[in-house]
């Protein structure tokens, strides 16, 4: 029996215990670290700033039907409103990094053998951002472009502010690259014991009615197939993390019977 203990594998912090200020040190590093990598993500994308604006941010607008046309009300609009880009260009680009240098904060608290799969968390983390961003960009906001500049009196001119512009497309691949988390979020709830496979599919009726009702707020106009296009990749990403969550929850119970 007592060499049987021996062979428990024990988290990082309770082979060697951290003190707070241990922590405090650990948790400053891995924040310079980040910002690091957030300075050298907009260092690069200030670098390409005018293809980010012109070839990138401004394309949806340019292929509305009919296009927009972008004004800037202030001397300094365009000033402001580079940096503004850069930076979260910039934030974005970083994102494997800062990712990484989370789980190298929480990685004392892992297992030896959940610490080898810090890189495919990255990895996949980032995947569903980007997988969500591109969603966003090549599929709501073109929709959502051609209907608002579409709408509404044809004896109405339709000139955008710049900075609503572009608070609108970023905002809106932000906010896509989050929802498309749904399983890894899902990963984390399930390590921690919150959610189980059976917990997902119970109430799944329930979700696909949130769903829909995400889809109606999110898509503009009353078309129901574009509702209906934002839908099913949100319920894919349901089933996804339904499969993912039974993964997971069948990796800890049987580690946890290698260590009885």
């Amino acid at each position: 029996m007592s060499e049987r203990v021996h062979d428990i594998e024990l988290p990082e912090e309770s082979q060697r215990e951290m003190s707070f200020w241990d922590h405090l040190e650990e948790l400053r590093s891995r924040l310079i670290w980040s910002l690091v990598g957030i300075a050298i993500g907009t260092a690069v994308c200030a670098f390409f700033a005018d293809a980010i604006v012109n070839k990138f941010l401004l394309a949806p607008a340019i292929h509305a039907v009919p296009p927009l046309k972008i004004q800037n009300l202030k001397p300094y609009g365009q000033l402001m409103l580079y940096m503004e880009l850069v930076f979260i260009a910039g934030v974005i680009l970083s994102l494997p990094n800062t990712i990484y240098q989370f789980w190298k904060f929480v990685q004392p608290a892992l297992y030896p053998r959940e610490r080898k799969y810090i890189f495919s968390i990255v990895f996949f983390s980032t995947f569903f951002f980007v997988l969500g961003g591109a969603f966003g960009y090549f599929i709501l906001i073109p929709n959502a472009l051609s209907f608002f500049s579409g709408f509404g009196s044809k004896s109405i001119e339709n000139i955008i502010d710049v900075q609503a512009y572009f608070g609108f497309v970023t905002g809106m691949i932000l906010a896509c690259g989050v929802v498309f988390e749904l399983p890894m979020l899902s990963f984390f709830l399930a390590k921690l014991g919150i959610i189980n496979q059976q917990f997902l599919k119970k109430y799944r009726r329930h979700a696909v009615i949130v769903i829909l009702l995400v889809a109606a707020a999110i898509t503009p106009g009353p078309d129901v197939a574009s509702q209906v296009m934002v839908a099913i990749p949100l319920y894919l990403l349901y089933e996804i993390s339904i499969i993912v969550v039974k993964v997971t929850r069948s990796g800890k119970r049987r580690k946890e019977k290698e260590t009885e």
